[in-house]
């Protein structure tokens, strides 16, 4: 242990003060004992939680409470008060207590100097140094050079003096202490200037039992020695950061293979990053961050299959992201901000499903367009991809991260408008878009949000600024630097929304059906005659028909976080749809339809549905992945269909839904009437056996990324010429399919 006299004038708060005894010497009696543990409290100015009540003459001293006497001699050896809420001082003939091996006052508020007397506890505190098992002092105040006398411990395993304010130069002598395990000197004052600061280090290396070493944030200067690497390999530890260090990272490190933890973050390395750092295999996290490190990031690092953390960030590197990151399977943050990359983003980096915590790739030179992949990241909570050179449209696949809370993408080239797929990133609260090209009007879906800041300023964004949620709190959300952006809060300043009159909204109707009639039978008759003439180079489906993937009830169960209300995305009378992930398809996107099997008419809905399904095969379909019929978890019969997942809803959800403020264009609209069209056409002319649709509506009618549309719903089909024709009594819906130009008047009545 320290040589506590050394430090008689120290004033400090006693948060942690532990002493471990050995030996012992028989000196006094019980009345000694008895005598001290009195005077102990007779300085103890509080006692909130009545620690000290059974301390009096009532009581023999061995029944006290926090006192534990040996159970041959009766002597107080073990005096537990820790964490107490103790206020005052410590007794100075605290060391009459003869028979003491463990003092624990930790966590209290005990002031003033530690006494002298505390080395009357046996033969002085020096000569019980070798027989110390371990030392705590962490959490105090205590200062001055840290005592070379701290080598004689040579039977400690763990030394901690982390929190203190110990400065100078450290001058123990660290080959003597064989059997340490642990030594945490972090959060101190060390740091003498001199040119061999850092030549403790050598001596560390007989510490062959040496499993964390944490000497962060102490003020070392000088360079890390290549003896780094000859230290335990058993060391699973080791960290530096916070201090300055400067010079090259030693490639030595790399024989370090037992590290889980490398943490250098904070000093003054230079040069590049030793590819040998690929040969930590069992590394989980490294910190690099805020050095001068240059080069390129090595593609040894994607060596490192267990890594769960990794920071590069506020350095100098260049070059591209190495695309073996991808290998990090395991990997939940990831920083390389603020450095001198460039390139894209590689599509590997984008495939870590791993990454929910953060991905900050900001401050950068990257460019290019934002690959559809980062669709993949659905378990992150925080994106940063500011202040670079990204451009093109956000792609609509980025509303497959509905976990992220914080989304920064400001300072970059992006153009067009928020694609609508955003609606469901319901769970941000920050979002950051500002000093980019985005146009169009401010989507309304934001009002939803639970966001709290929000920042859209210096963009092309036009129309109306919403009012509720978000938009209510001026200070909240910043649309600045958006000229044509009128109406909001009065707060905004801006100017009033022009109103547009009765006879322009007439004449503008009158137009869009007239275009949309002219169209839809121009294109309904070219698409009924270039179908005519493929009619004979159709394959029958049923010939060619695919091996679907098998599932099973927990699996569906799995993709649907058990079919949690949040993943429902429709009810029907027979069925209902669950947005989920396959993970056994590569995590793909998928819609399983549930039948409500207690339901009457539901089992003769399924078999209609999976008969048609297996007659089909059109780019107008929706296209079936697989089926189930099996048994849940209670033993009841379960069957469920799994589709594509179609990212942008329902045609119904685009004519109806609120959330919606985007409305189909005169194009998407003739689009989508002959993307219906060629479905018809398809089962009622090129189908083997001809298949009525039964129940065509704009619920039914669903839209991909690329807002092709695709016919689904066959639970209500008939069969012409087999025996599903004379089995349709009692089927509701319609009994013909709809006409594209009905639905087009829909669309119409809604426009």
């Amino acid at each position: 242990m320290v040589n506590l006299s050394s430090f008689s004038s120290i004033h400090f708060l006693f948060y942690s003060l532990v002493i471990s005894l050995s030996s012992t010497v028989i000196c006094g009696g019980i009345e000694t004992d008895h005598e001290a543990l009195l005077k102990i409290k007779s300085l103890i100015t509080r006692d909130p939680y009545g620690a000290l009540t059974s301390w009096n003459d009532s009581l023999h001293l061995c029944d006290w409470s926090h006192v534990y006497c040996g159970k041959r001699h009766r002597r107080v050896t073990y005096i537990n008060l820790s964490s107490q809420g103790l206020e005052g001082s410590l007794y100075p003939h605290v060391g009459n207590l003869s028979f003491l091996r463990t003092l624990s006052l930790g966590n209290n508020s005990f002031q003033g100097a530690i006494p002298q007397e505390v080395g009357g506890l046996y033969s002085a505190i020096g000569a019980m140094l070798p027989n110390l098992f371990w030392l705590q002092l962490w959490g105090n105040q205590l200062s001055g050079p840290l005592p070379a006398s701290i080598s004689n411990c040579t039977s400690s395993k763990l030394l901690e003096l982390n929190k203190n304010k110990f400065s100078g130069h450290l001058t123990v002598d660290f080959s003597k202490l064989t059997k340490m395990e642990i030594i945490n000197i972090e959060d101190n004052l060390f740091g003498s200037k001199e040119a061999d600061e850092m030549k403790f280090n050598d001596s560390l290396k007989n510490c062959r039992r040496l499993k964390s070493l944490a000497f962060g944030n102490c003020g070392f200067q000088g360079v890390l020695p290549r003896s780094i690497g000859n230290l335990s390999n058993q060391l699973y530890e080791l960290t530096f950061y916070g201090n300055q260090l400067h010079g090259n990272l030693p490639s030595s490190i790399g024989n370090l293979v037992g590290l889980n933890k490398l943490s250098l973050g904070g000093n003054q390395f230079t040069g590049n990053i030793p590819s040998t750092i690929g040969k930590l295999q069992n590394l989980q996290d490294l910190y690099l961050y805020e050095n001068q490190l240059s080069g390129q990031i090595p593609d040894s690092i994607g060596n490192l299959s267990s890594l769960l953390k990794l920071s590069l960030s506020s350095n100098m590197l260049e070059g591209v992201i190495p695309s073996s990151l991808g290998n990090c399977h395991h990997i939940l943050s990831l920083f390389l901000n603020d450095n001198k990359l460039n390139g894209k983003i590689p599509v590997q980096l984008l495939q870590l499903s791993s990454l929910s915590i953060t991905l900050d790739l900001s401050q950068n030179n990257l460019f290019g367009s934002l690959p559809t992949e980062i669709g993949n990241l659905n378990m992150l909570t925080t994106l940063n991809l500011f202040d670079n050179n990204f451009s093109g449209n956000i792609p609509s696949s980025l509303g497959g991260c509905s976990s992220l809370l914080r989304l920064s993408l400001k300072g970059n080239l992006f153009q067009g408008m928020i694609p609508l797929s955003l609606n469901s990133l319901k769970g941000l609260v920050e979002l950051d878009i500002s000093h980019n090209n985005f146009s169009g009007h401010i989507p309304r879906f934001f009002e939803k949000f639970k966001l709290e800041y929000l920042n859209l300023s210096y963009n092309n964004f036009e129309g109306e600024v919403p009012m509720l949620g978000v938009f209510a709190n001026e200070s909240t959300f910043s649309v600045l630097g958006n000229r044509r952006l009128c109406g909001g809060i009065i707060e905004l300043g801006l100017s009033k929304c022009k109103e547009t009159s009765k006879f322009t909204k007439k004449l503008h109707l009158y137009l869009i059906v007239t275009l949309i009639a002219s169209a839809l039978f121009t294109a309904t008759c070219l698409a009924y005659a270039w179908c005519k003439k493929k009619r004979k180079s159709h394959l029958s489906p049923s010939s060619t028909s695919e091996r679907h993937l098998k599932v099973s009830y927990s699996q569906l169960l799995k993709a649907t976080n058990g079919f949690s209300e949040s993943n429902l995305i429709g009810t029907g009378g027979y069925s209902s749809v669950y947005k989920g992930i396959l993970f056994e398809d590569n995590d793909t996107f998928v819609a399983i339809k549930v039948l409500h099997l207690h339901t009457r008419g539901a089992q003769r809905s399924f078999m209609r549905e999976f008969e048609a399904w297996r007659n089909l095969r059109h780019r107008n379909l929706l296209k079936i992945i697989t089926s189930c019929s099996s048994i849940d978890f209670q033993g009841n019969p379960f069957k469920a269909l799994v589709y594509e997942f179609m990212p942008n809803g329902s045609l119904h959800d685009w004519l109806h839904s609120s959330g919606n403020t985007s409305r189909l264009n005169l194009l998407q609209m003739i689009k989508i009437l002959m993307d219906v069209a060629n479905a018809l056409d398809y089962i009622h002319n090129h189908c083997l056996p001809t298949i009525i649709h039964g129940d065509l509506n704009p619920s039914n009618i669903l839209l991909d990324n690329d807002m092709v549309a695709h016919v689904g719903d066959f639970g209500l089909a008939r069969f012409l010429g087999t025996s599903y024709q004379n089995n349709s009594t009692g089927i509701r819906g319609t009994m013909g399919d709809i006409a594209p130009g009905i639905i087009g008047f829909h669309i119409y009545l809604h426009y």
